[in-house]
């Protein structure tokens, strides 16, 4: 079974043996775990895909990493739990020291992720991220009334959050669902309505990708309604996501009204420190316009996406490639072969970096113009 599901992870993620090779490599280097050779490698992985040798721990972690799923998803077995009487009174205990140093720390190594993520993708952190949640995770449930709950559970809300969309880029997306539905029970213990909302529109994001876009309008609706007493940022934020959902649905008008509201809610100052994650100020709407254009296939798509890329942020690859990925269409639309050729080429190599599945799915069934 192991070995059906380890091959069937690489078939799906369109890697070859030799790439997946040099991958676990370069991945095993970059966080000092010491591995075989490369020629041992070749020959291991043929005997792991075909069942004929067990995968050890410090090359399932390489493997979840690489292509951004679960033991289970792999063939791996479970992580065992003790439910002994003494380690439930250790665990207690153990949540017992947490402070709010211990959640300033959590957070730090939060934003950390963050900003490794939109540099780099989702390749290098969501391992680290799907552990720490874990660990929260574990701490939170063993807490008790008089313990960091609240703040414990803001900090699940977010990591869980960041994990789900980066689970979406990897196409995990009964992965990206789960981290959701942790997100959502997170940020109703911790009692905040913003990242509730923020959480609810983001999984309607696996409904666009699901091709279920009635629903995720629906879901992006009832997340605006839910945050009618939030801050005027989250409301812009969420009203570009509805706007984003109605464009997938082909609505038009109401995904252009939409934008016009967040344009209109966006406030001067858009700097919030607990939402320090939500991005709409400088180019970052304009981008997320762009793109609703681009699904759209209105003509202007290629005007604002190509003013606003050269404006972007240096670290924010992902959307980087997300804009290429809609400038390859905006052009195919057009009728402009060579432009969307460009793009596409441009777009493949840097999704390509990054890991981006999500991009490079889309740009599988990006249609060329005839010559």
């Amino acid at each position: 079974m192991a070995a059906t599901l380890l091959r069937a992870a690489r078939i799906r993620a369109g890697y070859k043996q030799e790439q997946v090779i040099s991958d676990l490599l370069r991945l095993a280097l970059t966080r000092n775990v010491p591995v075989m050779s490369a020629t041992s490698l070749k020959t291991k992985l043929s005997r792991w895909e075909n069942g004929h040798e067990q995968v050890s721990a410090p090359y399932q972690a390489l493997f979840r990493e690489l292509y951004g799923r679960e033991n289970e998803e792999l063939g791996f077995p479970a992580e065992e739990v003790d439910e002994s009487t003494e380690q439930l009174r250790e665990r207690i205990a153990v949540a017992r020291t947490v402070d709010a140093g211990t959640v300033e720390l959590f957070r730090q190594q939060l934003e950390q992720a963050r900003a490794v993520d939109r540099k780099f993708g989702g390749v290098t952190t969501l391992d680290q991220l799907r552990a720490q949640i874990a660990k929260v995770q574990e701490l939170l449930d063993f807490s008790t009334t008089n313990g960091q709950r609240q703040p414990l559970a803001r900090v699940l809300t977010e990591v869980s959050a960041l994990a789900g969309w980066e689970s979406i880029d990897r196409n995990a997306h009964g992965q990206a669902w789960q981290h959701h539905e942790t997100a959502k029970a997170a940020a109703r213990e911790a009692g905040d309505g913003h990242l509730l909302a923020h959480a609810m529109a983001q999984q309607a994001f696996i409904l666009i990708d699901l091709d279920e876009t009635a629903l995720a309008v629906e879901q992006f609706a009832a997340a605006r309604d839910a945050a009618v007493d939030t801050s005027a940022l989250l409301r812009a934020w969420l009203a570009a996501a509805h706007g984003e959902g109605l464009a997938a649905a082909g609505r038009r008008d109401d995904a252009l009204r939409a934008f016009d509201d967040a344009a209109t809610l966006l406030p001067s100052d858009p700097a919030e420190p607990h939402l320090s994650f939500l991005f709409l100020a400088g180019t970052h709407l304009d981008r997320w316009r762009g793109n609703a254009l681009s699904l759209l296939g209105e003509s202007e798509a290629i005007d604002q996406l190509t003013r606003t890329l050269p404006l972007l942020p240096p670290d924010f690859n992902r959307a980087r490639a997300g804009m290429l990925v809609d400038l390859a269409y905006a052009h195919a639309v057009a009728g402009d072969r060579d432009g969307a050729l460009n793009y596409a080429r441009q777009a493949k190599r840097l999704a390509s970096q990054i890991k981006s599945d999500r991009q490079l799915r889309r740009l599988g069934r990006l249609v060329l113009p005839h010559k």
